[in-house]
């Protein structure tokens, strides 16, 4: 499984970013005891404690509500949007994805594939890695059959900086299981999203 970065254990030291991020406005030139910006550090990192608070949850656990079912067709949730940082120059990324399965006797709870993606895109990320870690961790504790999982974003560190591409949109995807190896199973989950 692409894991990394690697889930945390212990909690972030809040204080030590605060300090951090009044060192960083400073060294930008700027005063950070006027009226403007006076409370920009704590704003800055209580925004960087949340954004990344995907650190500190497993999405192993929200996907452990399951029921026993029948049911053997494909299970789809789409649309999803969700925001994350571009690890490379903490950036945000922004889009929507889209998650299906084959169940293999069990189902999970819908809202809970939406939660793995919120817990893998609240975490310093590349959309590669995320659309990754969001299909093996569907297969690995769901026990799917099958898993597909494609995520469209757009990325500020494209849009708004470098060669400042705005609408751009980066699309990846990652198959598991019938929906790598079976044409027809992966055609059916493409179509049903809309691709």
């Amino acid at each position: 499984m692409s894991m990394a970065p690697q889930q945390l254990t212990g909690p972030a030291d809040r204080d030590a970013l605060l300090g951090i991020i009044k060192q960083m406005i400073g060294a930008i030139g700027l005063d950070a005891s006027s009226d403007g910006l006076a409370d920009t550090p704590r704003r800055i990192t209580d925004m960087y404690l949340e954004l990344f608070e995907g650190l500190w949850q497993d999405p192993r656990e929200v996907l452990q509500v399951q029921f026993a079912e029948d049911h053997d067709e494909m299970v789809i949730l789409r649309d999803i949007p969700f925001y994350s940082m571009c690890e490379h120059h903490f950036l945000p990324f922004h889009g929507r994805a889209a998650v299906g399965y084959l169940p293999d006797g069990k189902i999970v709870g819908l809202s809970k594939l939406a939660r793995a993606v919120e817990i893998f895109a609240r975490r310093p990320q590349v959309q590669e890695r995320l659309t990754g870690q969001i299909a093996d961790v569907i297969e690995e504790v769901v026990g799917a059959k099958g898993v597909g999982v494609v995520i469209q974003a757009e990325h500020l560190c494209m849009t708004a900086r470098g060669i400042r591409k705005p609408g751009s949109s980066m699309v990846t995807s990652a198959m598991r299981g019938r929906f790598r190896i079976d044409q027809n199973t992966r055609q059916e989950f493409l179509r049903l999203i809309g691709q």
